[in-house]
């Protein structure tokens, strides 16, 4: 099983949205492929896009999968760790795993889903304490940070493919999700903050440009080190919502440039923390979706099987333009190549 995270240490880089999109376009190119999708999100927006989207009750399909037996979500599998944060003996993930397909027709019947859940947030604490624990003879922070992989680990050959969708945070449970990927997918947008997320990210993830050796000890790439687990590597730099225009405006390029100076710096210094050769080779451009990416996304509709024309959204009709959406889809489509390539 091959897996792959989208990660950004900062909010509002259209993360999950590139992650549904793209998510949904690989399975769709390879529909011989198990796909297995985690939503490592308390706010599970990637969830509800593959359970139906606004229109189509997925914030209601996602409840449902809540109120199971067995709460069917990582939030319900979070749980039964927590009382044996230690034993990975009685894992069984099907328990945990639904088809999003059977909730919501316009998604590849390939993908299978470990549902986000607000859960995450209250477990939060507790998981932390767990991680911190003294217990001699134990490792508690690689037991902990190896939930998700443990859980992996026993449906390893059910799935060809796992894509992690995280939380813009550093939090327990999004060192769990990063500690599983191989890969990472960073999404940016043409302004400082994330500029300065790209920097957050590389210093929590390797441990580079940290302001005080005090904070080397603690360091999830020390950890992880220390644990002989390896750390993902980024894969692709996914500049996202670009303006429409042909050429990228000026003051996009600006910043966009400054992100690759950066990436370029760390890339000469640490190659060993990328999965490619030139750092211009991990740059995929993703211009905005426009009104196609608003239908979609209310619809729970992947580009791969969407229909131009006029489809309601929120009891309004609105015209999803086909040059647009053809657009759109090709350019998913060549984040959806990358993915593993």
């Amino acid at each position: 099983m091959r897996i792959l995270g989208f990660w950004n240490n900062k909010g509002g880089t259209g993360k999950t949205s590139l992650a549904f999109q793209g998510i949904c376009a690989f399975a769709s190119m390879n529909q011989t492929k198990r796909v297995l999708v985690l939503d490592v999100c308390p706010q599970a927006n990637l969830s509800e896009l593959l359970l139906g989207g606004q229109e189509n009750n997925g914030g209601g399909n996602l409840l449902e999968l809540h109120g199971r037996a067995d709460r069917c979500s990582i939030g319900g599998y979070f749980q039964s760790r927590l009382p044996k944060p230690f034993d990975k003996s009685s894992i069984q993930p099907c328990g945990y795993i639904s088809r999003p397909s059977a909730f919501n027709k316009a998604i590849p019947k390939s993908i299978s889903l470990l549902a986000g859940d607000p859960l995450l947030e209250l477990q939060s604490n507790a998981v932390s304490t767990l991680a911190n624990t003294q217990i001699p003879g134990t490792n508690s922070w690689v037991s902990v940070v190896s939930w998700l992989r443990d859980f992996l680990e026993v449906c390893v050959d059910d799935y060809d493919f796992c894509f992690v969708d995280m939380n813009p945070s550093f939090s327990m449970y999004t060192q769990i999700a990063l500690a599983t990927c191989e890969r990472l997918v960073l999404p940016v947008t043409a302004d400082d903050s994330s500029r300065r997320g790209i920097q957050n990210a590389m210093s929590l993830l390797y441990g580079l440009r940290l302001p005080s050796d005090v904070y080397a000890q603690h360091n999830f790439h020390i950890r992880m080190q220390d644990a002989r687990l390896p750390l993902p590597k980024i894969h692709l730099v996914a500049k996202n919502r670009l303006t429409q225009y042909i050429n990228t405006p000026k003051s996009y390029s600006a910043v966009l440039s400054g992100i690759e100076n950066d990436l370029s710096t760390i890339h000469a210094d640490n190659p060993s923390n990328f999965t490619i050769n030139r750092i211009q080779d991990g740059f995929v451009e993703i211009r905005d979706f426009q009104t196609a990416g608003v239908v979609a996304f209310a619809r729970g509709t992947p580009f791969a099987t969407m229909d131009a024309g006029t489809l309601s959204v929120a009891g309004k009709r609105v015209k999803v333009n086909a040059e647009q959406l053809n657009s759109n889809r090709e350019a998913i489509n060549k984040l959806a190549i990358r993915l593993w390539s």
